[in-house]
């Protein structure tokens, strides 16, 4: 009785979770512009997604910040985990890394409220249009709200890593950056690259910070489909949307392959 309460519970869950998605899978081969019926299949939304110069703009800006912010982030983030690292004092590191973690627990709407009001005094300050900073103001709260990702991906592979392999570098002649880039990286790439993927996805998905401090001539996909909502969100979304699931769906499967391949490799893993 408990071993198919625990299966119940299991499939409810995903059920939860994975219903919506395919709903929206399923509407986007829909022939009629209808959430309520289905009414045959075909590909009607996917020709009109690839007709509509407003929703692959959108998407272009939407990747072009999500992947700069999140290269800056990771670049600033490791640089700053190895900091934290390198705190003597536990009062200073404690504090430091509870500062970085602020735009993580704060609010959306504080943070976004927040970086509007900075960025309009800056540019009453500097004696220009808002329109004129709008990518640059959008790009720097992403940055912002990026890094305590990075630094909480990147600072656990430090504190794991140890101090063993760069002394060991230093003491066969290599510089202290030479130590970092050719021992120290290689070792925590794995916590770098986590965390890019984590401020990459954070970036994409958001909507309040961008709503706040981003301008009308750059529009990031959400923003898009946000302005829909106050008619109708056309079906030529959903075959967006399913498009990007099937891209991540793909991205995870070759990682999983990739991962378990290493770990296959390894002496102490399992063989085929």
């Amino acid at each position: 009785m408990k071993k198919h309460l625990s299966h119940a519970y299991l499939f409810l869950v995903f059920g939860i979770l994975y219903i919506p998605i395919l709903t929206l899978i399923l509407f986007s081969f829909n022939s009629a512009n209808s959430t309520a019926s289905f009414e045959g299949f075909s590909l009607r939304w996917y020709i009109e997604l690839f007709n509509s110069p407003d929703a692959f703009e959108a998407l272009r800006n939407s990747l072009i910040l999500a992947t700069l912010s999140s290269l800056i982030a990771t670049v600033i983030g490791t640089a700053a985990a190895e900091g934290i690292y390198k705190m003597r004092s536990k009062l200073s590191k404690a504090a430091v890394t509870s500062v970085t973690n602020i735009p993580m627990m704060n609010p959306d709407i504080v943070t976004g409220m927040s970086m509007m009001l900075f960025f309009v005094a800056v540019a009453g300050i500097l004696s220009l249009d808002y329109e004129d900073i709008g990518f640059a103001a959008m790009l720097i709260s992403h940055v912002t709200f990026g890094l305590p990702y990075v630094i909480l991906s990147v600072l656990p592979r430090i504190n794991e890593l140890g101090d063993s392999l760069s002394e060991a570098a230093l003491d066969l002649g290599c510089t202290p950056f030479q130590a970092f880039f050719k021992v120290k990286l290689p070792n925590i790439m794995p916590g770098v690259i986590s965390g890019m993927i984590m401020a990459f996805t954070m970036s994409l998905d958001d909507f309040v910070i961008s709503y706040f401090v981003g301008s009308s001539n750059f529009q990031t996909l959400p923003l898009l489909i946000y302005s829909m909502t106050k008619k109708k969100v056309t079906p030529d979304m959903y075959a967006l949307s399913t498009l990007i699931v099937i891209t991540i769906f793909v991205m995870l499967v070759i990682s999983n392959v990739k991962s378990s391949k290493r770990i296959n490799a390894k002496p102490g893993g399992k063989k085929r």
